[in-house]
């Protein structure tokens, strides 16, 4: 390595001590008996990359040095917990890591200042925001990912071969993920939003069942449960483009003008909603689980009978036979059904019936979001709901001509 490289690794490695140093000495600006702070810090991070320019062992000998250190500054100071002392082993390793490689140390080094200086929210987030149940529900989804993901087989199964395990169980990670940020958002912004926001995450999880709660709400609340009720059709818009990428990226490229534009016109619609409606508290009962293991089963189960009715129809009947297929598929759920044709393409259909299959769900549960509105909240609200929902339809449709 030149003079200049290695004075450039140097240089990184003490930037990230000080970035974290700064950070830990205004956050203990209140301890008498602080540890270390905006010098030491850095000196530490420093250590970390002499030591890895030396050799190895250097850097073993340097760590135990360090964590010999740490374990003094604990049980001297006062402060409950170990986050400054837990992140002065960090700033040692990652002053290691910027003499190999800088361009990994930078991005980890700013993450752990900013996860540092997250105190506050973190906390918050993680003892009022989530509950047991949440963490119970998070603890599923790991292993759905992590446990289950890696067992099954990456191959073409069953009929026609268009079950590929690992890509299945792939959508259901990414619908469950997307359902349990967006009822965690729901959670974290509280009650003013609630209804808004109670719309908007349960159409990640439900948007049928979603409908029907926001419909019930309306018996109580009124037009103030409106703008929640149309933004579950944002969210669906915006789930449909999120599941294609993940089973066809040029189905959703290709359905991206169509469902921006109904998106934009449903962003339109809820703001004017909710600038012309008053402030309605909602419980925070209203929004459902985000995910359960069960509840991923089950979608997995969907996603497969999709998969080889939608295949078989495209053997049987061609383009109009996976469009159909879309249509009826929406009726239980659009997402499921767009999944399946996108799967599909452009192997075994065109990606432009892919687009059709795709649009002919949303179509169909849109259909069934207005009847559940009737059903739940009158036939007045469903009505009411049809009618902002169909400039939105409109640009989505144009949208898929013009594409």
């Amino acid at each position: 390595m030149d003079t200049a490289t290695a004075l450039t690794h140097l240089a990184t490695a003490l930037a990230i001590g000080l970035l974290l140093g700064v950070e830990r000495e205004h956050a203990t600006a209140d301890d008498p008996v602080r540890p270390a702070g905006s010098r030491t810090f850095p000196l530490i991070a420093l250590a970390g990359a002499v030591s890895a320019a030396i050799s190895p062992i250097a850097v073993g000998v340097a760590l135990a040095a360090v964590a010999a250190l740490v374990v003094t500054w604990y049980l001297r100071t006062s402060e409950p917990g170990a986050t400054t002392e837990v992140a002065a082993i960090v700033t040692f390793l990652l002053g290691a890591l910027a003499w190999e490689r800088p361009e990994l140390a930078v991005p980890a080094g700013v993450v752990a200042a900013a996860l540092l200086a997250a105190k506050r929210p973190l906390h918050r987030f993680a003892r009022k925001v989530v509950s047991d149940q949440d963490v119970r529900d998070a603890m599923a989804l790991f292993v759905v990912a992590f446990v289950v993901l890696p067992l099954l087989p990456d191959r073409p199964l069953g009929p026609y071969g268009v079950l590929n395990p690992t890509r299945v169980w792939w959508l259901v990670i990414a619908v469950t993920v997307i359902g349990w940020a967006g009822y965690v958002a729901a959670r974290a912004f509280g009650q003013r939003w609630g209804l808004l926001v109670t719309g908007f995450a349960g159409g990640f999880v439900s948007g049928s069942a979603t409908t029907a709660v926001m419909a019930r709400k309306h018996r109580v609340v009124g037009d103030a449960a409106l703008p929640g009720t149309v933004a579950v059709n944002l969210a669906t818009l915006v789930q449909i483009v999120a599941v294609t990428a993940v089973a066809s990226p040029p189905v959703a490229l290709r359905l991206l003008p169509a469902i921006g534009a109904g998106a934009v016109a449903l962003l339109v619609e809820v703001a004017w909603l909710v600038w012309r409606s008053e402030r309605a508290d909602t419980d925070e009962a209203a929004v459902n689980r985000p995910m359960s293991v069960k509840a991923a089963l089950s979608l997995a189960a969907v996603l497969v009978l999709f998969l080889v009715v939608t295949r078989a129809a495209a053997e049987w009947l061609g383009g109009g036979g996976v469009v159909a297929a879309g249509a009826l598929g929406g009726l239980a759920d659009a997402h499921a059904a767009a999944i399946a044709a996108a799967s599909l393409a452009p192997q075994f259909i065109s990606v432009q019936t892919a687009v059709l299959a795709c649009g002919a769900g949303l179509a169909t549960n849109t259909l069934v979001k207005l009847v559940l509105a009737g059903v739940a909240g009158g036939p007045r609200f469903a009505v009411k709901l049809g009618a902002w929902l169909t400039p939105a339809v409109a640009a989505v449709t144009l949208g898929m001509a013009w594409c």
